[in-house]
């Protein structure tokens, strides 16, 4: 079992989902990072999910894009995306941290340095939305195979693939909620709630983490009956803006949510 997988079976043990956060590197400054992600793991998430910004992310919403075109606009670079993932893993040995991303930065930077400089910042998983299973040997090989490599199931996903998805993915998948881009929602009708169910009885060997739409305690209530922990990106990133664009630098407004996600997971 990876350490991924047995972080999230203990969280599980205790009678609590697992919260993950994804945080975009470099925004909305390089300088930002460490000290955000410092915030979010004492306020009490389990795993963060290091975006990797890229010119085009077409998993991702609006809120998302701006936060991964203002990080390219401040100069994020893969160097400073391995150097802050080593620094936030030495501080915080015992969470589990993750780079998401695309395919393209990965093999302009080299998968085998890639590889190489994950290992040593303390990486523990990859998710890298636009590589679909059809390509998955393709892409990895031989290559990750000391990183969990999460793939994503979809509300259209069928049973034969997600059982594929299961046997191929490691630490856990990537369960999504809704079609579309990722970004906050307030109304989920009964087919998702269905659709969640489904995908969690087929899987056999992975915990099913869910994700898109997730933006509130209420949401993280909601849907934590049907997954063994939830993921929140747009919500905490939008949060993350308006707290800078009113030089809180105290980040309350963040901290605030944070801690009702956290508690919501209970």
């Amino acid at each position: 079992m990876s350490k991924v997988a047995q972080r999230i079976a203990e969280i599980n043990n205790c009678n609590r989902k697992v919260l993950s956060i994804f945080l975009t590197a470099g925004f909305p400054e390089k300088s930002k990072t460490i000290e955000l992600a410092s915030l979010i793991y004492d306020n009490g998430a389990d795993i963060i999910e290091l975006g990797m910004p890229f010119s085009d992310p077409l998993a991702d919403g609006p809120v998302i894009q701006k936060a991964s075109f203002q990080a390219l606009q401040n100069g994020v670079t893969m160097k400073y995306i391995m150097d802050t993932a080593r620094t936030i893993k030495d501080k915080y040995p015992s969470k589990s941290l993750l780079l998401m991303g695309y395919a393209n930065p990965i093999l302009s930077y080299g998968i085998k340095k890639f590889y190489a400089d994950c290992l040593e910042a303390g990486v523990d998983g990859l998710i890298v939305p636009d590589i679909p299973l059809e390509e998955f040997d393709s892409f990895y090989g031989d290559v990750f195979k000391d990183l969990d490599k999460i793939l994503l199931t979809t509300p259209v996903s069928s049973e034969s693939r997600i059982l594929e998805i299961d046997q191929k993915s490691g630490g856990f998948v990537y369960c999504v909620s809704i079609l579309g881009t990722t970004g906050a929602r307030d109304i989920f009708d009964e087919t998702t709630l269905i659709n969640l169910q489904r995908t969690r009885d087929i899987l056999k060997k992975n915990k099913m983490m869910i994700g898109f739409g997730i933006s509130n305690a209420a949401s993280v209530k909601k849907f934590s009956p049907y997954c063994d922990g939830v993921i929140v990106g747009s919500a905490v990133i939008k949060s993350i803006e308006a707290d800078y664009n009113n030089q809180n630098m105290n980040w309350d407004e963040t901290v605030k949510l944070i801690k009702e996600l956290f508690e919501a997971t209970k």
